[in-house]
């Protein structure tokens, strides 16, 4: 791998360990799904790291970010026989392992594994509310029906799960339908992706503009109407943040945490160990490697401070339309996505039907980057402490974004309460 040079660009506050990592544990997998952004077709794992590696990409992830919630994913995590061994290194190390699986691969037996391992929630990939599509599109039949089923199993053994569904044109219109099924089958919330066109889904054409706001407005409307029986959050769609506001909802938990967080809060590591700030930003001969050098806590720590990529976007410099629009601070539009369509890490996001021209009279919130660290009273932590580990990091992270929208650098048991007043949190 090409070492990745630092750049000179100042940051805008103190760069924090990330309190989300998601780690592609592996390339293999038991579908062909069409928007695979890592384009897994390998079966026999020959390139998956060892497990005496894995633990000490682990260990270094404690190191940088005690705390944080760790998604094992890939690929089909699964496929890997040492991952409750990876899930139970990480829970010993202070970190929350949970699990991104297409869910095919959960029976009875797994399911009993899974209650018994040290993770401490699902994430089960669904694409339709009915077989048709959804077996048709990662390619095996029976797959939908086996996913649900995963479902029942994992609700039957009181694991908190969710849903996972990506937006597509041809699955567009089954968004509302989804979200009823997530609460048919008892899930802890649904996470409504926005397809990035890179890897497999290169190939695949996007919503228009008038779609993605279309697709925004119904999330949005569902946010408010479920609360209390599942949380729905947008995904890779910061412009939701521009949708609760316009809608009297600014303060709503889907406007609280569905903002890009990469390079901020969040980090991928690739099946071969490189890092990017999400993982629809693809590697490349340029993206640094955690394996490059020998010190691999102190190489993580390095990488995530001073990266290229990184420090880019921590800059806030977006481009086109984005510059100087008046949601670029709380959106600043889907970073992958620009880089998707234009080759362009900093470009505007091709998606966003807002018109920045038009000015609004809305204030900017850059005082929400220059706040400083937010503090929890211990009463505040042990109510956190009581959110279901896999909704906390989520939870955690609304609950700071509101306390800096109010100009406050302490989290009460009061204010925890006030927002739950507007959100049902």
């Amino acid at each position: 791998m090409v070492e990745t040079a630092t750049v000179s660009t100042p940051e805008l506050k103190p760069v924090s360990p990330p309190y989300l990592i998601s780690w592609n544990l592996t390339k293999r997998c038991n579908l062909k799904c069409g928007h695979c952004y890592l384009d897994s077709t390998e079966l026999d794992g020959k390139t998956d790291i060892s497990t005496e590696k894995a633990y000490e990409i682990i260990d270094s992830i404690a190191s940088l970010s005690p705390g944080a919630m760790l998604i094992l994913t890939g690929g089909e995590p699964l496929l890997r026989p040492d991952i409750f061994n990876l899930a139970a290194r990480a829970a010993d190390s202070g970190l929350t392992p949970v699990l991104g699986t297409n869910g095919t691969l959960i029976d009875s037996v797994m399911a009993e594994q899974i209650k018994a391992s040290k993770i401490k929630g699902v994430g089960l990939s669904l694409d339709s509310a009915t077989p048709l599509f959804h077996d048709s599109f990662r390619a095996l039949d029976g797959a939908w029906a086996k996913t649900l089923k995963a479902a029942e199993l994992l609700h039957a053994r009181s694991m908190d799960f969710q849903l996972q569904f990506t937006v597509m044109r041809e699955n567009m219109q089954e968004l509302q339908a989804v979200i009823e099924l997530a609460i048919a089958t008892k899930a802890r919330a649904v996470n409504i992706f926005f397809l990035v066109c890179t890897g497999r889904g290169s190939d695949r054409t996007d919503l228009t503009p008038e779609q993605y706001e279309e697709a925004l407005n119904l999330v949005a409307k569902a946010e408010i109407k479920y609360r209390g029986r599942l949380m729905v959050r947008a995904r890779c769609a910061p412009h939701i943040l521009r949708i609760t506001e316009e809608m009297g909802n600014k303060t709503s938990l889907a406007g609280a945490t569905a903002g890009c967080i990469a390079a901020d809060g969040y980090l991928r590591i690739a099946p071969d160990g490189g890092l990017t700030p999400c993982p629809y930003i693809p590697v490349t001969e340029a993206t640094p490697n955690i394996f490059s050098k020998s010190n691999m806590p102190e190489r993580l720590s390095d990488i995530w401070k001073n990266g290229k990529d990184f420090q880019l976007l921590r800059s806030g410099a977006a481009g086109g339309k984005c510059s100087g629009c008046d949601y670029e601070v709380e959106c600043g539009g889907c970073r992958a996505r620009a880089l998707a369509t234009s080759g362009d890490l900093l470009g505007e996001d091709p998606l966003c039907a807002y018109d920045s021209s038009v000015k609004t009279g809305k204030n900017s919130v850059k005082e929400e980057n220059e706040n400083g660290e937010t503090v929890w009273t211990d009463e505040a932590t042990e109510r956190l402490n009581a959110v279901p580990p896999f909704l906390k990091v989520m939870v955690k992270a609304g609950v700071e974004r509101y306390a800096r929208h109010l100009g406050q650098k302490i989290v009460t048991p009061e204010l925890m309460q006030e927002l739950k007043g507007k959100t049902g949190m």
